[in-house]
């Protein structure tokens, strides 16, 4: 079983819209392996395309063996990054079909491979506040907000020490929730707070307006999530088309 299908309690499709999106949030940062008619050629790949009564539909699996399985058969792929597939495909107006046969199968049509698209590339505005009071946070936004985000956590070993959230009061009167994320390195927190920003963006309306900020002196009453056996991230060289700056470029 596959992280995704371990998110599919229930078909994709008839899962909850708050499910679908957490499935969605953890297949942006999977690495997906996409159907070709033949390999890659140095940064150039043509997709195997299916055609559908409204287009033509990819077929992808997050592992290699399914994809085999699916198609009975050995082939050609490329390996990627959800994300860069969905914007890819998004930006060609085709379906992607994930995971056939699997407990996470999922038929994603243009619309939500766009809507996918646009909230993975949105950019985050940086913004240095004053300081603020934090206190307890509030009970709704617990609910809301804990296991998801002790979920995200689980994917940053070696980046993050802990996580806590804070309920937060400016100088000016505003109100609203922090993510206060703890020991991480200069180098990852675009990173990780896009990360953060991006699985907040995934979830329904939360209760509170919900901000990130780093390295704040924390209240007792804060919700403090830990990442535990911290070591150090894993440096593997990337296969071909899976370094998100990088993807590769569609032929047709």
């Amino acid at each position: 079983m596959t992280p995704l299908d371990a998110l599919c309690e229930a078909p994709f499709h008839e899962l909850s819209d708050a499910a679908r999106a957490r499935v969605l949030n953890r297949l942006a940062d999977t690495e997906i392996f996409v159907a070709l008619e033949a390999e890659p050629v140095e940064d150039r790949i043509t997709l195997r395309l299916f055609d559908l009564a409204e287009g033509q539909m990819a077929i992808a699996s997050d592992a290699e063996d399914r994809l085999a399985g699916f198609f009975g058969a050995a082939i050609a792929y490329a390996a990627m990054p959800g994300r860069v597939l969905a914007a890819m495909l998004a930006e060609e107006n085709l379906t992607l079909m994930v995971n056939p046969g699997a407990p996470s199968e999922m038929l994603l049509e243009p619309a939500t491979l766009r809507w996918l698209a646009e909230i993975l590339s949105t950019s985050l505005d940086e913004e240095q506040s004053g300081p603020a009071r934090l206190s307890a946070p509030s009970p709704a936004m617990v609910a809301a907000l804990a296991e998801p985000l002790a979920s995200r956590l689980a994917d940053m070993v070696g980046l993050v020490e802990s996580a806590a959230l804070v309920s937060a009061e400016w100088q000016d009167g505003a109100e609203g929730h922090l993510v206060v994320i703890d020991g991480a390195g200069p180098d990852h927190r675009s990173r990780i707070a896009k990360a953060v920003a991006e699985l907040i963006a995934f979830l329904p309306p939360l209760p509170s307006a919900c901000d990130v900020a780093f390295d704040l002196p924390l209240p007792e009453t804060a919700l403090i999530l830990r990442v535990e056996h911290a070591a150090e991230e894993p440096s593997a060289p990337r296969a071909p088309g899976s370094d998100p700056d990088k993807p590769p470029i569609l032929r047709f």
